[in-house]
């Protein structure tokens, strides 16, 4: 269930990229942005709802998610989506408006659980019982199972909190959680592409988590340009993100082969991220030769990003309509993440 929070984030996402685009396409943008942030604050509470009322009548199911290898780190998709909505609101109606209490109470709470997710989940890295614990597979033993792109979520996630953190003031302490999210992201990728090469391949299954690496980049190119960086680091930072945005692509054919799901969804944040930063970057060199290509760019980028989550929209209602999206999961090797 945390995972479903991920509609959450691609939704915010996407807002935050028609935001960015009113400077090129006008008010409806930022109309346009206005509607999708409202669905994103709609589907937020149905989803805590929802959450609350598993918990209460399935308590197991729960302990399940927490202690599965994969799918405990999506427990912070949910301060994420807290972050993500805070920075919604203040890119839409200010870190001064008469909201602006609002918008600072969702950031703190999405700020602290996040650092709290972050310890949860790295606490397993250095418990002796999933340490002695061996893995699935040959040559597979400990931890590694529970390494996946979805491990980016919990340890970079806090690269988040200055969107909104520092728009509203709260600089120290942004830029402290950005710091944990920068030191843990080369990290967190390493350990990913060690477990990719030399141990085990990952479940076809977690494919689609593997375009969260486009995020961190992404993000903390945005966050640089809030903290007025020079544009060449920013650029950098886009040069990262375009990247793997060109490595991932051929994974696209193979994910669409696959019968959906909610990890589906990972590929809506990532690129709505690269769509903003894209954006932002035309903005910062009017003058350059670069500027009307990355504008047209973004434009281009915008349009594909709406017709990616108009379509895991789709398939979400149709897959909840069916039931294929209610089905119970398999149940990898388990360590447990509470141990």
């Amino acid at each position: 269930m945390p995972g479903w929070f991920a509609l959450v984030m691609g939704l915010c996402g996407l807002a935050l990229a028609w935001h960015r685009a009113h400077g090129v396409l006008g008010d409806m943008a930022s109309g346009v942005a206005l509607v999708i942030g409202a669905l994103a604050l709609l589907v937020f509470l149905v989803l805590l709802v929802a959450s609350l009322l598993r918990i209460s009548r399935y308590p197991a199911a729960l302990a399940e998610d927490l202690k599965h290898p994969v799918r405990h780190a999506f427990v912070a998709a949910f301060p994420v989506s807290l972050l993500l909505l805070a920075t919604v609101g203040v890119a839409l109606g200010g870190a001064e408006g008469g909201l602006a209490p609002l918008w600072r109470v969702l950031w703190w709470a999405g700020s602290l659980t996040q650092l709290w997710a972050t310890l949860w989940v790295l606490s397993r890295w250095i418990s002796p019982a999933a340490a002695a614990q061996p893995g699935q597979g040959p040559g597979n033993t400990g931890l590694w199972p529970s390494v996946t792109p979805v491990l980016l979520i919990p340890v970079v996630g806090n690269v988040v909190a200055p969107l909104a953190g520092l728009p509203l003031g709260i600089d120290g302490w942004s830029a402290a959680q950005m710091g944990i999210g920068v030191f843990f992201w080369p990290v967190v990728l390493t350990l990913v592409l060690v477990r990719r090469l030399a141990h085990s391949p990952l479940p076809e299954r977690v494919l689609p988590a593997w375009f969260i690496t486009i995020a961190p980049p992404a993000v903390i190119g945005l966050v640089l340009v809030q903290m007025q960086a020079p544009v060449a680091a920013v650029q950098a930072l886009w040069g990262v993100a375009l990247f793997f945005v060109l490595w991932l692509l051929p994974v696209v054919r193979r994910i669409a082969g696959q019968p959906f799901a909610v990890p589906f969804w990972a590929l809506s944040f990532p690129f709505a991220a690269f769509t903003t930063l894209t954006l932002r970057l035309a903005e910062l060199q009017p003058d350059s030769v670069w500027h009307g290509v990355l504008q047209n760019a973004g434009v281009l980028l915008l349009a594909s990003t709406t017709m990616t989550v108009l379509w895991l929209s789709f398939a979400t209602v149709r897959g909840l309509r069916e039931g294929s999206l209610l089905a119970p999961e398999p149940v990898a090797n388990i360590i447990p993440a509470s141990a």
